[in-house]
């Protein structure tokens, strides 16, 4: 093989080597060979936990909220009914 040829070769293989060793399968033999098994620490475990708390409450409250605005808009779309529905003015001469 000529030495264009082995450089040629070498330059496709780079991209496909990085492919794979960014890919999740790459990271996990990664992982392996360091000794990880790939779970998380016991502090980022708390704080993944904490943080989903949160999240959890924000969206009770982002729910109830919901709730509230959907109530008040049917009130509103009822009182806007009722408004067309009858005159505006008593008549004259009442």
């Amino acid at each position: 093989m000529s030495l264009v040829g082995t450089a040629l070769l070498i330059a496709l293989c780079i991209p496909i080597i990085a492919l794979l060793v960014d890919s999740p399968i790459g990271r996990g033999i990664g992982r392996r060979l360091e000794g990880r098994d790939g779970t998380a620490d016991d502090g980022a475990a708390g704080e993944l936990r904490r943080r989903l708390d949160l999240l959890e409450g924000d969206v009770e409250l982002l729910q109830h909220t919901v709730e509230q605005l959907r109530e008040e808009n049917q009130f509103l779309q009822r009182l806007l009914e009722e408004g067309r529905s009858r005159s505006a003015l008593p008549p004259d001469g009442a």
